[in-house]
């Protein structure tokens, strides 16, 4: 339904979600089926294994959580990348490779053709933006308001002026590495701020979430029905 729905792209959450391998292998089919590419959340930048297991599965791209400093960023970069630009392993039939009928084509392509999105959550990740998004590789710098508002010290402070100071920061540093910057606008109140953002230059924007949308919904038929009362 995301993927029909007109976006151009879908965050497949792996990290918050309570999904396991196997449930993410079935939406990243869905989505390959429509117009949005399927881009997935991992838990964590810990193994390289998990890289390779969604990239092999036909993720367009990762998203890696919880980068602390450029170390990290290139830790994320090598684990998306065949040698010698990387430390992924190889595998001849993944989803990816086409169960192996196209796997030389996609061995040649693959690096240049997944996509790399580093979240920014942490006050020592916007310390270091520069160098995080100045990393080959590094295709997205992506901002977790919530995360990066506990680690700022204000909470779900969406207009404090650290907060607000942060975003620009990692929008200027994505623009001056000829990268995207992104962000997650994920409540009403967040996404009333997609002008704003924009004008930043932000061009990579998630915003809401399937339970989100439902309980939303489900929310205002309930209203509905109990206004007649």
């Amino acid at each position: 339904m995301a993927g029909f729905s007109g976006l151009d792209w879908v965050l497949i959450d792996c990290e918050h979600g309570p999904g396991g391998y196997e449930t993410m292998v079935h939406q990243v089919r869905a989505a390959g089926l429509t117009p949005a590419a399927p881009i997935v959340r991992i838990a964590s930048n810990e193994s390289p294994a998990t890289f390779k297991r969604v990239l092999d599965v036909g993720a367009a791209g990762v998203m890696v959580p919880w980068i602390r400093n450029a170390a990290d960023a290139e830790n994320a970069v090598a684990a998306m990348r065949y040698p010698p630009q990387g430390i992924r392993g190889v595998a001849g039939s993944p989803r990816a490779a086409g169960y192996g009928t196209n796997a030389d084509a996609y061995l040649r392509a693959a690096n240049d053709l997944v996509l790399t999105v580093i979240q920014i959550e942490r006050a020592e990740a916007v310390d270091d933006i520069e160098a995080i998004a100045a990393i080959d590789g590094v295709d997205v710098v992506f901002v977790g308001p919530m995360d990066l508002s506990v680690s700022l010290g204000h909470p779900k402070q969406w207009d404090h002026p650290k907060q607000r100071e942060a975003y620009q920061k990692v929008a200027d540093a994505a623009k001056n590495a000829g990268i995207a910057a992104g962000i997650l606008l994920a409540g009403p109140d967040q996404i009333d701020d997609m002008a704003e953002i924009v004008e930043m230059g932000y061009t990579f924007i998630a915003a809401g979430s399937d339970g989100a949308l439902v309980v939303q919904g489900m929310g205002a038929i309930a209203s509905a029905l109990n206004g007649l009362k």
